[in-house]
């Protein structure tokens, strides 16, 4: 199957969990750079031209990074993006929120990529959303508050890609918000990779893996 019949048959298994519902929420894990955004972002596209702009929403982990100046003050600015730099039981509580209040909108914090810091109500889920798409790493980490996030999802998918490209996405990322090359090299070797491992060890909880590959997206052999 190619890449464009693999996005549409995923779409399509979206939008049914979507329909199953008043409202539905799909996770996308994956190890950091594996392309857990960027599988969000083409299913929206696809989703939004089948069922129309305001049926799928999108409400990423990203927002609940912990700002900076909570970091400092837990001593936690050196390992940025850990399971414990994030605030789970927040996140957890918006899911609920979203599967449970469908009559209003409902407004979630989004990340400013550009300071690298979470923006509060950036994003809003109408009520005529029927399905929420997040994605984040952490989504399926067999930890309390984690947990009770994935109680709050109706399915999680997993997103793997080949390492080497997978970190030398990484490395692009944090080059382009302003890291020096040597300074985002220690970052991945010191931060990222840490978490991936974490990340990976999850895997085998996923409802289903989806793959990155150098030909687009593929299901898992």
């Amino acid at each position: 199957m190619s890449s464009p019949q693999v996005l549409e048959s995923l779409a399509a298994d979206a939008i049914a969990l979507g329909e199953s519902a008043p409202r539905a929420v799909l996770g996308i894990a994956g190890s950091p750079g594996a392309g857990k955004s960027t599988l969000a972002r083409a299913l929206l596209d696809v989703i939004a031209q089948r069922r129309g702009p305001g049926w799928v929403a999108h409400v990423p982990m990203d927002g609940f990074h912990l700002a900076d100046v909570q970091l400092r003050r837990l001593g936690w600015s050196d390992r940025k993006g850990a399971p414990e730099t994030f605030d789970a039981a927040g996140y957890a509580s918006l899911l609920e929120r979203l599967r449970q209040d469908i009559d209003g909108d409902v407004y979630a914090p989004g990340f400013e990529r550009d300071l690298e810091q979470p923006l509060a109500a950036a994003v809003v889920v109408p009520p005529s959303s029927r399905l929420v798409i997040t994605e984040g790493n952490y989504l399926l980490l067999d930890r309390p508050p984690w947990r009770r996030a994935r109680r709050a999802m109706d399915q999680v998918w997993f997103v793997v890609a080949d390492e080497r490209t997978r970190i030398e996405r990484l490395l692009a990322r944090h080059v382009e918000f302003g890291k020096r090359p040597d300074a985002a090299h220690a970052w991945v070797t010191d931060v990222d990779e840490r978490n991936a491992e974490l990340v990976s060890s999850t895997a085998g909880a996923a409802d289903r893996v989806v793959v990155n590959g150098a030909r687009g997206w593929a299901f898992s052999a």
